[in-house]
């Protein structure tokens, strides 16, 4: 089973359970919340009594989901009802147009700023006026190459790719990784290995390799691709299309 059918059958459990457990039958009509909430202070009121050890954040009704709402705990959200007393934890999902709300809802309250991007560790594509794409790739790993080749395809983007070896998967990731960075076109050298396939001279360099893995770490990547938008988001996984990629990136 690939990656995007491994998603689909997570995305297929998750629907069931939901709609095992609540009843929650469909949620392809999904709404954005606009204006004030009247009743969300005292929500928020009711959760953090049931939840005193908490921090509770942002509290706003929750997107298709009437008499429920979205409760923001930290970098993490759940739904509760108006009482707080009932949780739901996990992600809502929109079958109909393929879409983890909850994924878009965490990726845009927990985007970081571009300016805290060690750029000097990163190899250095695409026109310097172009949209700003953070990359964290593994040069083994089958859906960055497709990422790559994505990429390659899409003009007017400007590429800062950081390695990032998994290697308790891809054992061989680490030496393909320093040999990229220890090249005299570290571009050019990233697309021979990764789309071409080819072996380049074993890197005897200094790398930023372990820094890229402790920023991972911190930005909470934990897997390959893993993509910065200039806005600050986080987006994990291969983007669908690159109609996908483009609209993610023009968001702000």
């Amino acid at each position: 089973m690939n990656e995007t059918e491994q998603k689909k059958a997570v995305w297929m459990k998750r629907a069931a359970l939901a709609a095992g457990t609540l009843g929650i039958i469909a949620m392809a009509a999904v709404t954005a919340y606009a204006g004030e909430c009247g009743t969300c202070s005292q929500v928020k009121k009711n959760v953090q009594a049931v939840l005193p050890a908490t921090r509770i954040g942002e509290v706003r009704p929750a997107p298709g989901m009437k008499g429920m709402f979205e409760i923001r705990m930290g970098k993490t959200i759940a739904y509760s009802n108006k009482e707080g007393r009932l949780f739901i934890v996990g992600h809502m999902y929109d079958p109909a147009h393929n879409r983890d709300l909850t994924a878009e809802r965490l990726a845009d309250i927990n985007r970081i700023k571009w300016k805290d991007l060690p750029l000097r560790d990163a190899i250095v594509s695409g026109p310097k006026n172009g949209m700003k794409l953070a990359v964290f790739t593994d040069p083994e790993c089958p859906y960055c190459k497709q990422l790559e080749t994505m990429l390659k395809q899409t003009p007017g983007l400007r590429i800062y790719t950081f390695l990032f070896p998994l290697e308790s998967i891809h054992p061989d990731a680490r030496a393909k990784a320093e040999s990229i960075w220890c090249a005299r076109d570290r571009h050019k050298a990233l697309l021979s290995v990764m789309l071409d396939g080819k072996t380049l001279p074993p890197g005897t360099c200094d790398t930023p390799i372990n820094r890229n893995i402790q920023l991972a770490q911190k930005l909470g990547i934990n897997g390959t691709p893993g993509l910065v938008s200039g806005a600050g988001r986080i987006m994990a996984g291969l983007p669908q299309s690159r109609a996908v990629l483009l609209s993610w990136l023009k968001r702000k």
